[in-house]
């Protein structure tokens, strides 16, 4: 570029001193959302991913948000995989991204009758859609009524079991430690862009310091148990509480959910700090967008530049972004 400028006196273009060598080719990376609830967003939402270069997406029909009734019998949870199967090759004709399942019972609502469930899991994961096992994993508390702890990871390793049979990566829903608030809203309008009703949670069932911590340890000793290798354990909602633990003392993947930045305070910077510290091998990112939560489809499109401003190598970006969650939920080509 030249390095005069006819303009009438100089701008801030005169005093550049060199040419920037930009990765363009980041605004083509493919990319992979390895845990979303896209099923449940409207047509436009989910032309979005399409449109900001989404490769394919694990829809994750694990989830009591989408369950009237409390407690949550298994017909619930069967109508939630029976509705996302039927949905699934739409979605994918319609946008033409590949779109895979995930299948779990989650423990953030008590289940009546899990072992009906579980019998039915077996058959789900023959599917050649269903990608993973999960969202799942052991929850200090629960919404409406509480579940007892050893019953939860009783149900948490069931799955577990079944996903080993089965060759299927899990997806554990890691319990967040939110920022503190830098102001309350009024107790009964809580929290605005998350349509649960949080006064309906109930006493933690985990005691200690450090619940939310606590409940990931029980969940990898659950994986242990039920013969899942660690290298199949996706830490979904991994955050700054969890991930010295993870990355240091398992063989755990862990995936940053950066959808909601605004309400766990996870974003591309803490993923670029983990990236720096633990290298990008074991390291993804997934959005979590649902349709009972303010969250953002352009968010993995949004890091991928993100990370770049912070500093992390291309290459290492398309690790995060591409290569781990192609490679671990089985999008090989």
């Amino acid at each position: 570029m030249t390095d005069t400028y006819p303009t009438a006196r100089p701008t801030d273009a005169t005093y550049l001193d060199e040419d920037l060598d930009l990765p363009t080719e980041l605004l083509n990376t493919p990319w992979i959302d390895g845990h979303n609830h896209a099923h449940t967003l409207s047509y436009e939402d989910r032309e979005r991913y399409a449109l900001s270069g989404c490769a394919g997406m694990v829809m994750v029909s694990s989830g009591y948000h989408w369950t009237p009734y409390k407690p949550v019998r298994a017909s619930d949870i069967r109508y939630l995989w029976d509705d996302a199967i039927n949905r699934r090759a739409a979605i994918e004709r319609n946008h033409f991204f590949e779109a895979k399942l995930g299948l779990g019972i989650h423990t953030g609502v008590r289940i009546e009758d899990p072992d009906a469930v579980l019998e039915a899991m077996d058959e789900y994961c023959e599917l050649d859609e269903v990608a993973v096992v999960g969202e799942t994993g052991v929850t200090p508390s629960q919404h409406v009524e509480a579940w007892d702890l050893d019953e939860q990871r009783a149900v948490v390793e069931a799955q577990m079991g079944i996903a080993a049979d089965h060759d299927l990566p899990v997806i554990l829903h890691t319990p967040n430690t939110s920022p503190p608030a830098k102001r309350s809203y009024r107790p009964e309008l809580a929290t605005p862009g998350y349509e649960k009703n949080p006064g309906l949670g109930t006493e933690p069932v985990i005691d200690g310091d450090n619940p939310a911590l606590e409940a990931v340890k029980i969940d990898v000793a659950a994986a242990h148990d039920a013969g899942l290798p660690e290298e199949r354990v996706i830490a979904s909602h991994a955050d700054e509480n969890n991930t010295a633990y993870l990355m240091e003392e398992t063989d755990c993947y862990l995936s940053y959910t950066i959808g909601h930045s605004w309400l766990v305070g996870v974003d591309a910077a803490t993923v670029a700090n983990a990236i720096d510290e633990y290298g990008p091998e074991r390291i993804m990112i997934d959005t979590d967008c649902a349709n009972v939560l303010r969250t953002d489809p352009y968010a993995i499109k949004r890091a991928i530049l993100e990370l770049y401003r912070y500093g992390i190598d291309a290459d290492d970006i398309r690790t995060v972004v591409w290569e781990n969650p192609k490679r671990v939920l089985g999008f090989e080509e």
